[in-house]
């Protein structure tokens, strides 16, 4: 039986209908406003009306950013929607779906968390983080086979794990969270203030940028170091360091077999996930005694999140914990 799953954007949704084996057999897009959480529910619903047109299936998962309760039915707070506050987003959507249909919650990165363990890169592990380096640092957990929700569904927000005291502002209100430093904003804030500061240093940058530093957004990062630019290369191995060196605390948490890392900035491979590799094994306690998980880049994509939404609603609400 296929499943239906959402991805939830700040700006959009992105829709497919999966199958069994994790393929979308076909997709679907509409424009959304962050500002209009009830003209998002009515795009989710036209979206499935459309689907059932051409399929059978009895579940929509629904891919969130923010907070979603144990239970999988409402988005707790959502950092791009402001209407999701203690939002019953499941209960929502499943009154305007004219069909029956099981209507699953879950969060972004443990969507596409998920989707890299059953189809991607984590296929063959029992155990895996997934970090999504983006505007933010999103990130998924399974131990044992299972999701790590927590007690009240929140866990594995790892990018709100404080790593600098005092640095760095963050969106959640506090200072010096790991996703200050290991993501895409991180990267571009860097880049900015240096062709701020030493705009020759950063010549190769501001020329893909316009010469604007204001302008300056990752893929033109990534575009000059894989030209070879001395300071672009800098730039990515340093975030590449921050992964690495988070990724070894982590496992001493929960020993991993595996780090998949996706998102945006993956985008620069090895630029990356090269330092990511060095630091992890530099920073890892008692390293010379122990395998070192991998770091591999994630397998599913922009994919990932309609992917695993599906394969969790078709799971259902309460089984996949």
């Amino acid at each position: 039986m296929h499943a239906v799953g959402v991805d939830i954007g700040g700006t959009k949704i992105a829709a497919g209908v999966v199958d069994d084996d994790g393929a979308i057999v076909a997709q679907a897009r509409r424009d959304t406003s962050p500002n209009d959480a009830d003209g998002i529910d009515r795009a989710i619903a036209e979206v499935v009306a459309d689907f059932a047109k051409d399929y059978e299936f009895d579940a929509v998962g629904l891919a969130a950013a923010g907070f979603v309760s144990a239970d999988r039915e409402s988005v707790i707070f959502g950092p791009n929607i402001s209407a999701w506050r203690n939002y019953p987003l499941a209960s929502k959507v499943a009154a305007l779906i004219e069909r029956d249909v099981t209507v699953v919650v879950e969060n972004d990165a443990n969507a596409a968390g998920w989707a890299e363990f059953q189809f991607g890169a984590a296929r063959d592990v029992q155990e895996m983080v997934l970090l999504t380096l983006g505007t933010g640092l999103g990130a998924a957990i399974v131990v044992g086979g299972e999701l790590v929700r927590g007690a009240s569904g929140f866990a594995a927000e790892l990018g709100h794990v404080r790593v600098v005291p005092d640095g760095h502002l963050c969106g959640c209100g506090h200072r010096g969270c790991w996703e200050q430093y290991a993501s895409g904003s991180a990267l571009v804030r860097e880049a900015r203030a240096v062709a701020i500061a030493s705009p020759g240093r950063a010549e190769a940058i501001l020329e893909r940028a316009g010469g604007d530093a204001g302008s300056i957004v990752g893929p033109h990062v990534t575009a000059a170091a894989e030209a070879g630019d001395p300071l672009a290369i800098e730039l990515l191995s340093e975030l590449g360091r921050w992964v690495g060196e988070g990724c070894a605390s982590l496992a001493s948490v929960n020993d991993p077999e595996l780090f998949v890392v996706g998102g945006g900035v993956i985008a620069a491979g090895d630029l990356v996930l090269g330092p990511a590799r060095d630091a992890f094994a530099s920073a890892l306690p008692a390293a010379d005694f122990r395998p070192l998980a991998p770091i591999v880049a994630a397998d599913m994509g922009n994919d990932a999140g309609i992917v695993g939404a599906a394969a969790l609603a078709r799971i259902g609400p309460r089984e996949a914990r």
